[in-house]
């Protein structure tokens, strides 16, 4: 594993690395199951890609995952032909993916990186991936930016986060499995929205609106290809994290980004 040149790092960057290392422990059966599993699944609500068919071929494509936690993703990636570099500021959370990795007999490169700031050279993959990760934990001008550095011309970026509406309506409480942590009134303004912080909580996310985020999305250079807005599957109810299932069955909890960098 890559060292980290921790001197670079923003006052929100080191607080999600000092937050995501403290943390760690409590994904490590989460990224078991998930490494386990033969199929890529999305979201809180584990929506399998069979069903949702948002991913291209990647077979023979070089791909990074960008804020990969124990790199279950990169993992599918592999299985499905990829070529995948995983990047993750937890140093706590790449050590439970070498984990995995030796477990399973699959390995491919992992830095201890900030997805703000990745110490690779510029157009050096085909396909660059975040499932939250850098899509919710790095500033959107930042990781965007560094995405689009990576990808050689004509790659794509596909990245899942919250959506807006979601944060719209989650209350100033701490965001953690509890019923009534999301509920059908909005509790602050759209505009404006940008960085977020929750009582509690050592660490710092971000979100745009989604005017804003194609806004940037075409300032820095790409192109749309989707948008898709996650509903949560029939079942039993429950909350997954901070999110009811009756809740995003409604409305959407995640959106699916799909991008190209102009060929």
């Amino acid at each position: 594993m890559d060292e980290l040149d921790v001197d670079r790092l923003r006052e929100h960057e080191l607080r999600n690395r000092s937050g995501w290392n403290a943390d760690a422990p409590n994904w490590v059966e989460g990224g078991r199951r998930n490494w386990a599993s033969s199929e890529p699944t999305w979201g809180m609500f584990e929506l399998p890609e069979s069903e949702l068919k948002l991913l291209p071929d990647v077979d023979g494509l070089d791909a990074i995952e960008l804020g990969c936690g124990t790199a279950y993703w990169s993992a599918w990636l592999a299985r499905l032909g990829a070529r995948p570099v995983g990047i993750d500021l937890s140093e706590r959370q790449l050590e439970t993916a070498a984990m995995f990795q030796s477990e399973h007999g699959l390995q491919f490169p992992l830095i201890h990186a900030s997805a703000e700031n990745v110490p690779l050279p510029d157009e050096s993959f085909d396909f660059a991936f975040s499932e939250y990760g850098a899509a919710i934990w790095c500033e959107p001008q930042a990781w965007l930016a560094e995405a689009y550095r990576l990808l050689r011309p004509g790659g794509r970026l596909i990245f899942l986060g919250n959506s807006p509406l979601v944060m719209l309506c989650a209350k100033e409480t701490e965001l953690d499995e509890v019923e009534d942590a999301v509920g059908p009134q909005l509790m602050r303004p759209q505009f404006g929205m940008h960085r977020l912080e929750w009582p509690n909580e050592e660490e710092v996310s971000f979100l745009l609106p989604h005017g804003e985020m194609i806004a940037l999305l075409q300032q820095i250079g790409f192109e749309l290809e989707s948008l898709t807005e996650i509903q949560a599957p029939e079942g039993a109810e429950e909350t997954r994290y901070f999110v009811p299932r009756s809740w995003a069955r409604k409305w959407p909890c995640e959106d699916v980004w799909s991008v190209r960098k102009a060929a």
